[in-house]
């Protein structure tokens, strides 16, 4: 629960030096757990969105990728349904509407078939292209949020999913403790 209110603040803190704010939704501390890590996901959404003009490069397109089918596999696996989820995920995304969807696809399945195919070398494969997204500390920082706000779509951050997010984190130079990890 102290994690999901880091976050919280954290993301708060992100979205007013984004530049527009999209105003907090809902109470603070709503009591359930589901409900402050659904308001997590939605401030993180609305901070990526507040980012949007300044995420248009082809290595925040294919580190985000890569972040989502390493999230998408966490567990060591990836069904066809989940798969299908994730993929519908991106190309709904506001921010990831800067690149056309078939590039999206196209890069987000050729990972996660490297992760089906070999778990720890896909990973590996995963984390150099995420890492080539630390130059930018903007960018480095938007990866791990939509890895974010892809892991915590159904309301709940599993601890491999918390694990390779981590993993990232230090791929990218970032803190994880930004992020509450």
């Amino acid at each position: 629960m102290a994690m999901w209110d880091k976050l919280k603040d954290q993301a708060k803190g992100l979205q007013s030096q984004g530049g527009r704010s999209s105003g907090g939704h809902g109470t603070r501390g709503s009591g359930s757990g589901g409900g402050s890590k659904a308001q997590l996901v939605g401030m993180l959404k609305s901070q990526l969105t507040s980012l949007k003009t300044e995420l248009k490069s082809g290595s925040y397109r294919d580190a985000s990728m890569a972040m989502c089918a390493l999230v998408a596999a966490a567990d060591g696996s990836v069904d066809p349904a989940e798969r299908q989820h994730v993929e519908s995920l991106i190309v709904q995304n506001d921010v990831l509407q800067n690149f056309p969807p078939e590039q999206l696809r196209q890069r987000f399945n050729k990972h996660v078939d490297q992760l089906a195919a070999n778990f720890q070398h896909g990973k590996t494969e995963a984390m150099q292209e995420i890492a080539k997204a630390a130059k930018k500390p903007t960018e480095a920082k938007a990866v791990v949020q939509t890895g974010f706000v892809v892991a915590g779509a159904d309301g709940y951050i599993a601890p491999a999913e918390e694990q390779v997010l981590r993993e990232a984190c230090a791929a990218l130079n970032v803190s994880p403790q930004e992020f509450g990890l």
